[in-house]
């Protein structure tokens, strides 16, 4: 049982340290990033009032013949997101992980953003 709370306490510490660093700079709006076991939600929030500014979810991203697994969906998910972002003229965001690790889903959904338009 330590283990599992073990686990949860590092979970924790890597959230709240990389909170820290991203609630830091008043002057833009947060990507944050959700990482479900079948989905992936992205919300852009104003971080002096704490209220979402718009979002996505990879329920959103029609399924087209050329995707390949959740890393594809969570890549177009990304670029869908940026596109929104810059229709609203955000075009520079600070990205917040939520403390999941910066690889695989939330790595492809954060080069999408990149590569829709956004600037980290």
């Amino acid at each position: 049982m330590e283990k599992k709370n073990k686990r949860k306490d590092k979970g924790f510490k890597r959230k709240i340290r990389s909170r820290l660093k991203v609630r830091k700079n008043f002057s833009r709006p947060r990507l944050c990033v959700y990482r479900s076991l079948k989905y992936i939600y992205g919300h852009i929030i104003d971080n002096s009032t704490g209220k979402s500014l718009m979002g996505i979810s990879s329920k959103d991203i029609k399924p087209e013949k050329q995707i390949n697994g959740k890393i594809d969906i969570s890549f177009r998910a990304g670029e869908a997101l940026a596109k929104k972002a810059l229709q609203k003229n955000i075009g520079e965001v600070v990205f917040d992980r939520s403390g999941y690790k910066y690889h695989g889903r939330v790595k492809a959904f954060a080069e999408g953003a990149r590569k829709g338009g956004l600037k980290f």
